[in-house]
């Protein structure tokens, strides 16, 4: 094989962080480590990568448990992955070079060897690179996908929102007015979260403390609602379902309010609603809707163009902190998009 292509000297060893127990309800700063570890050489059809920026996710609190679901468990005394972006430093890959920015899926270290087939260049001119974690990324087309395609939304919907002041309920929630909706409310967990949710453009915004979300949400919706996009579970899903009008439909996106559960959550008690009303309830994966993506980025790339959307970060400095981040975020302490800079 030819010698790999370079741009730049790169060190013989970088850090990253490494699973070091697995959490038994809220995970704590000693279920991670970080260390130091060999930086490789790529082989052929591989890059190295020097990550710029990495994300953490709510999906990534499932992963801690040692148990089946649709992505493997996150090994212990292994690096944890996620998406990240980065600069190609070593290449030895067609088509890749050194230089080239690349969003890809092995965050949480420093430097990362990355299949080329898992790579994929962004564009710094259609937008920042920290937007293809987030508005352009995997979070804006789980809002577009669960949306336009899962739930079905229509011009003249009313739509709900649960974790309305994250990474993807943010979007979903201008989404939803950017295509016609007649009203869009949104939940959230402070005072300042609501009302940078009606800043946003929502009709109406809750905040989950202040009393049972069935009542915030009947305040808000007096005559119901068409789709409810779920991000939490549990008394936001009970209470969508009492909402919900005659063949309203709810995209599953995620249950944060029983991640770090020790224990079963009861399942919604008023599911006998379903019948009566012909509800829909989808879960969805955004795996699954990888054919929206040059659409998606079409449409949504415009609207950030144009100010018509608008998206949040919450940017954490250096892979040291990287489990405080994901901590936090779990604690709802972001504002949109939860990053750590490397």
């Amino acid at each position: 094989m030819a010698e790999p292509s370079r741009q730049q000297s790169v060190p013989s060893v970088a850090r990253q962080v490494h699973l070091a127990s697995r959490p038994r309800g809220w995970p704590a700063p000693e279920n991670f480590a970080v260390v130091e570890a060999p930086v490789p050489e790529p082989a052929a059809g591989q890059v190295l990568v020097r990550n710029l920026l990495m994300s953490v996710d709510p999906y990534m609190r499932g992963r801690m448990n040692d148990v089946k679901s649709y992505v493997p468990p996150f090994r212990l005394g292994a690096p944890l992955d996620g998406g990240a972006v980065g600069e190609v430093v070593v290449s030895a890959a067609d088509g890749l070079r050194p230089g080239d920015l690349v969003l890809h899926g092995l965050g949480w270290r420093e430097y990362a060897l990355v299949d080329a087939g898992s790579a994929r260049v962004i564009d710094p001119a259609l937008a920042p690179v920290s937007a293809y974690l987030g508005v352009l990324g995997m979070p804006g087309l789980t809002a577009y996908a669960g949306l336009l395609e899962v739930a079905g939304m229509r011009p003249g919907d009313t739509v709900f929102v649960s974790a309305a002041a994250g990474a993807v309920g943010s979007l979903v929630g201008q989404l939803a007015r950017l295509k016609g909706a007649a009203r869009v409310i949104g939940s959230a967990g402070s005072p300042a979260k609501v009302a940078h949710l009606r800043a946003l453009g929502f009709d109406a915004a809750f905040d989950y403390h202040d009393r049972p979300v069935r009542e915030s949400l009947r305040e808000a919706a007096p005559d119901g609602i068409d789709v409810y996009f779920d991000n939490v579970g549990g008394d936001h899903l009970e209470a969508a379902i009492s909402a919900l009008r005659p063949h309203g439909r709810a995209a599953i996106c995620g249950m944060i309010s029983q991640y770090n559960a020790e224990e079963p959550a009861a399942a919604p008690r008023n599911l006998a609603l379903l019948i009566g009303k012909q509800l829909m309830l989808r879960g969805f994966l955004v795996s699954s809707h990888e054919g929206l993506r040059e659409q998606f980025v079409t449409e949504v790339s415009g609207w950030v163009r144009s100010g018509e959307l608008r998206y949040d970060e919450t940017v954490v400095e250096g892979i040291d902190a990287a489990p405080a981040a994901f901590l936090g975020l779990l604690r709802g302490e972001n504002l949109g998009k939860m990053l750590v800079r490397l």
